[in-house]
């Protein structure tokens, strides 16, 4: 963990983000699968859907970029004493964060000086999401600062917990730090970001969930039927790239359908959107 005095600041800075179509992770906002709680892929065109990139609820597979914010951010590392491994992130030209601060367990630092309100994403680094992502929210009792939970587990029932606790999810060993800065950044502005392995438990445990039967084919009649086309290969893990070549379509086609898609369905990303579609999308902490 590296100590407070190692903490770098950023210069103001008016980048804006690029998007990542599924939810993947790389060097742009990544998204797998989008969903009301919960990127895009930034090194592909490959949807978060795919259990190949990582899922963010940003969606990054066809809707604009959401807003950036105009300064870097400020994230508060959420760990053990020495249990963080990259200890130059952020690097001084991250495009989006620009300062990590360390907070060991209990947590309570993050509701006091310096932190207090000067804390945008926090990442939470632990063994055991069911025990430390709880203890981690009551530390931060009313503070509403997004989290990015870091760890080893990659089991559906964990993935799925810390899911609808509105947090992103990255599986140890199935990211990069880009897909890390990616997930903070998408955090910020909404969304759940989830790597590969996290976005692939998800849609298993959404799979063996009860359909929704009448509400669920009354939500995809909003749909036109080249919607639920391009749903219907979503929901199978192809991006907007694949999904064009399917159905002979540009991929700026299918990502302007994406955006649609995801209005009608009220869906954050493609993670959320492939959910409702499957009937099977999950409540969420606000």
């Amino acid at each position: 963990m590296r100590s407070p005095q190692h903490v770098r600041t950023s210069q103001h800075s008016d980048r804006h983000t690029q998007q990542h179509s599924t939810e993947r992770v790389g060097p742009t906002v990544p998204e797998c699968v989008t969903v009301p709680f919960g990127t895009t892929d930034p090194a592909s065109t490959t949807d978060p859907v795919s259990t190949n990139a990582p899922v963010s609820t940003a969606d990054p597979v066809g809707a604009t970029a959401p807003a950036v914010p105009s300064r870097k951010l400020s994230v508060a590392l959420a760990c053990a004493d020495a249990d963080w491994p990259y200890e130059d992130w952020p690097a001084p030209d991250d495009p989006y964060v620009g300062r990590a601060l360390p907070v060991s367990p209990p947590y309570r630092a993050l509701r006091e000086s310096p932190l207090e309100g000067a804390v945008d994403v926090v990442v939470l680094r632990c063994q055991d999401p069911a025990v430390a992502f709880p203890e981690l929210l009551r530390a931060m009792g009313t503070m509403s600062a997004p989290v990015v939970v870091v760890s080893p587990r990659r089991d559906c029932e964990t993935v799925v917990e810390v899911f609808r606790g509105g947090a992103g999810y990255l599986v140890d060993g199935d990211y990069c730090i880009t897909m890390l800065s990616s997930a903070v950044m998408a955090a910020a502005v909404g969304h759940a970001y989830l790597s590969p392995t996290a976005c692939t438990a998800l849609r298993e445990a959404a799979a063996r969930m009860p359909r929704g039967g009448e509400a669920t084919e009354r939500m995809r009649a909003l749909l036109s039927p080249r919607e639920r086309e391009i749903m219907e290969l979503l929901a199978t893990g192809l991006g907007a790239q694949e999904i064009g070549v399917r159905l002979g379509l540009s991929e700026k086609t299918v990502r302007n359908n994406l955006s649609n898609i995801y209005a009608k369905l009220d869906a954050r990303g493609s993670t959320e959107a492939v959910l409702k579609w499957l009937g099977a999308a999950l409540p969420i902490r606000v």
